[in-house]
């Protein structure tokens, strides 16, 4: 039984030997039966140089280059060989799930062309034979449309591929032939694949179904790669198509789907987008109709109208002779465009580029068509761990819309490029949202970047070049306020008056601030690590500024001798809080206070605590300091009956305390709020909010203390009431007046004006001896009855009138 089992598995193994190598001679009898019977194919002439423009060609070329892209079969001479297993898989995740935006084809076919220029042009920089003769010496990119067949052939002379590179570059994945690098992929993982031929190649199965890739390499003959991305590619050696001298053209078949990609405007729109700034030049073969005149034709003439002869030229020389008569007609003209003229002049060194050359590129980069020319720049490198050049601009003005979505956009004016090629402009990696309104790019040789190139991860050389990027920006904009002569010391003022080369530069600081200042308030909102540098770009008005804008390092140098806090208070207007009471005795001892009106100042204020060793301090709130402050102690106890009493008739008004105050000089009283209470503007504008809720707002409302002037005459006549009768209603009644205007005058919102009005009208009433037993009188119902009487007799006369009308258009339509 043992021998029967062996006998019967050899027998099975022959038989499975036997079956693959007879299909396969089969196939081969079948093949050899086939190309019997076709002619012999025509053979690229030996003597046939390469045409000029790369993709244009003579009559027989054309004839065998039509024959061969119109077949998009794979060619049965050509040897066949299978796809790695990884490229398999990566051509399944390509086509169906990685590449979320199809036009990213173009941008990866125009990388890869760049860089075989790249390669040739260094490698003619030690054999300039290298590069050949003619045409071959032009390193350019070249695209070609065929609208009828749905050809896109992209064409660069580059160092091109011999046969044994194309089968590694475009079979295999280069350097990471491995499941565990389609696995990372599939993950968005760490990935330089960036330049690598092999990778994004493969972009072309988004919008073809067949792809050929003819390439010529000076060690090699010329051959054609060819695939419809089934599992399989071909490779033979080129006998249909013009010889490429050197370089690389990819012919793309284009799905049904795909067809926006046959239109120019199109083709136009994805490179000035992806690859505006390619170090080689990129034409396309453009169609155009123009008018050309030509000799008409004597019979056209006769046939032709009399309004339409009258459009052909003819003029009379002087010597009375006529010029021939000629016509107008559409010719249909191809030539050579030039796409990536504008030149990427961040790789030049700064000291190169001129003022008008930044400002072209910016009006360029920013697609600003007016004349108006940016603020500042800044151009540098950045060399280290992570290596990349930048220019950033300031714009001349703000976007309408800057603020209004500025926690909602997710789109970036700063760009990001790699090898000149751009990736992407929607990220929050590189600046932060404060400084969103900079123009500029970043471009980098070194920075990684997944397989797509539309996700930027998460590494280590992102918070690098953030970091350089925010310090770069804002020593921009303080060079700004440096050579703004505004800006400048007295002393600074003199030597510029000498000058008048900063007469451009004046007043830039202060056109900055207003159209992005409220950025910078932000940056210090949101950016603790660079706080410090921000607070120095600030700028406000102040009590002595005379309706200029300082800065913080100008109000430290005014600051009185002894004061050690920076005085500010915060309001709708700066004409309001010039009237305030808070200000009374800070004005008139000759201390400068800051006005702060834009309501995001409040919330500055709050993570803005110091400034250069010097506390802020908010006059509207309690615990101020001015000077030595020196209270009399006898004063005090003088009134502590009265605040004692005042406290007690306001016991409905929710006051904390009633106290002496050390701010006011002309007013009797004043309202403040604890030291990390809401102040009253801040109240306003929570109170404003389409969303408040005031019940969860209440904890955040400072303690009202009620503090009173004792050198007024009203607080001493209000003194000497309450000591002969603490229980006078009336004066309890002017005590809590007072404290409702002061609390109005302070900026807090009445909680009750309908009080607060009959209060102030019971007052009016009393100051103008009139009793208060008198009452309103009645209006009389006789009058509004004659009233009604008269309405009514109007509306019948009315009636009648639209009778008559009616009756009189009855008539009429009854005399038709």
């Amino acid at each position: 039984m043992r021998k029967w089992t062996i006998t019967s598995a050899l027998l099975l193994l022959i038989l499975l030997s036997i079956v693959p190598d007879q299909g396969r001679k089969n196939q081969a009898n079948a093949e050899e039966s086939e190309s019997d019977n076709l002619v012999d194919p025509p053979k690229i002439e030996d003597k046939l140089g390469a045409v000029p423009h790369g993709l244009s060609t003579d009559s027989d070329v054309v004839k065998r280059e039509s024959e061969s892209m119109s077949r998009k079969t794979l060619r049965k001479s050509a040897e066949k060989f299978e796809f790695q297993a990884e490229v398999s898989r990566l051509m399944d995740i390509i086509i169906n799930s990685l590449y979320s935006n199809k036009d990213i084809f173009l941008r990866e076919l125009i990388s890869n062309a760049s860089d075989a220029l790249d390669k040739i042009r260094f490698l003619a920089l030690t054999d300039k034979e290298i590069l050949g003769e003619g045409d071959d010496t032009k390193l350019e990119i070249l695209l070609k449309l065929d609208k009828e067949k749905k050809i896109l052939s992209i064409r660069d002379r580059g160092i091109g591929m011999t046969k044994e590179d194309l089968i590694k570059n475009l079979g295999t994945i280069a350097k990471s032939g491995t499941s565990a690098f389609v696995e990372k992929m599939q993950t968005s993982g760490d990935l330089n694949l960036i330049g690598q031929f092999g990778v994004g190649f493969y972009s072309v199965y988004l919008v073809a179904d067949y792809v050929e890739v003819i390439s010529k390499h000076n060690d090699d003959k010329q051959y054609v790669w060819e695939s419809k991305a089934d599992g399989a590619f071909a490779i033979s050696e080129d006998e249909w198509n013009e010889p490429l001298g050197r370089g690389t053209e990819i012919r793309l078949h284009l799905r049904e789907e795909a067809g926006e990609y046959l239109e120019e405007d199109k083709l136009k729109d994805l490179v000035k987008k992806y690859s505006e700034f390619i170090n080689f030049p990129i034409s396309i073969w453009s169609t155009k109709e123009v008018d050309v005149e030509v000799p008409a034709d004597e019979d056209d003439s006769e046939d032709e109208s009399p309004e339409k002869s009258s459009t052909e030229d003819e003029e009379v020389e002087e010597d009375g002779e006529k010029k021939p008569k000629t016509k107008t007609v559409k010719e249909t003209t191809s030539e050579w465009e030039v796409l990536n003229d504008v030149k990427a002049i961040w790789l030049r060194s700064p000291k190169e580029v001129t003022d008008e050359e930044y400002s072209k590129f910016y009006h360029s980069l920013a697609k600003d068509f007016s004349e108006d020319k940016p603020m500042s720049w800044s151009h540098f490198t950045a060399e280290g761990d992570v290596e990349f050049k930048a220019v950033l601009f300031v714009p001349p003005k703000a976007p309408h819309d800057l603020y209004e979505s500025y926690y909602n956009a997710n789109k970036s004016n700063l760009k990001l490029y790699v090898r000149r090629v751009f990736i992407s402009d929607e990220f929050d990696d590189l600046l932060p949202k404060y400084l969103n309104f900079l123009m500029g790019l970043v471009d980098s040789d070194t920075l990684p970047l997944n397989v797509s190139r539309e996700m930027l991860q998460q590494h280590n050389s992102l918070k690098t070049i953030k970091k350089k990027l925010i310090r770069k920006a804002l020593d921009m904009i303080r060079r700004i306020a440096e050579e703004d002569p505004d800006e400048s010391s007295e002393k600074d003022n003199t030597d510029a008056e000498k000058s008048n080369d900063n007469d451009e530069k004046k007043g830039q600081y202060t056109k900055f601030w207003n159209e992005f200042g409220k950025s910078i308030k932000l940056g210090i909102i949101e950016d603790a690590a660079n706080r410090g540098r921000l607070a120095k770009l600030l700028r406000f008005e102040s009590s002595k500024s005379d309706g200029k804008l300082v800065s913080l390092d100008q109000y430290i140098k005014r600051m009185k001798t002894g004061q050690k806090d920076i005085f500010y208070i915060t309001g709708t207007s700066k004409e309001q809080l010039e009237k305030s009471p808070f200000l009374e005795r800070l004005t008139k001892k000759n201390y400068e206070v800051i006005f702060f009106t834009d309501p995001v100042d409040e919330y500055l204020m709050q993570y803005l605590m110091d400034y250069e060793d010097h506390k802020f301090q908010n006059v509207s709130k309690e615990g101020l300091k001015i000077g030595k402050d020196s209270k009399d102690k006898e004063l005090k106890d003088s009134f502590k009956d009265l605040t004692k009493w005042w406290k007690d008739a306001l016991v409905t008004e929710n006051v904390d305390s009633v106290k002496l105050s050390n701010r006011l000089a002309d007013s009797p009283c004043v309202v403040v709020t604890s030291k990390f209470g809401w102040s009253a503007n801040m109240e306003r504008i929570m109170q404003s909010q389409t969303l408040s809720d005031a019940s969860k707002q209440a904890y955040m409302r400072g303690k009202r203390v009620l503090e009173i002037n004792p050198r007024h005459p009203i607080i001493k006549e209000l003194q000497e009431r309450v000591a002969k009768d603490p229980e006078d209603a009336s004066v309890k009644q002017t005590a809590r007046l007072m404290y409702q205007t002061a609390l109005m005058e302070s900026g807090f919102m009445l909680s009750d004006p309908k009080d607060f009005a009959s209060s102030i009208y019971s007052s009016v009433r009393s100051s103008l001896n009139i009793s208060p037993d008198a009452s309103v009188e009645e209006e009389d119902d006789v009058e509004e009855t004659e009233v009604e009487t008269e309405t009514k007799s109007e509306t019948k006369d009315n009636e009648g009138k639209v009778d008559v009308e009616d009756d009189s258009e009855s008539a009429y339509k009854d005399e038709l």
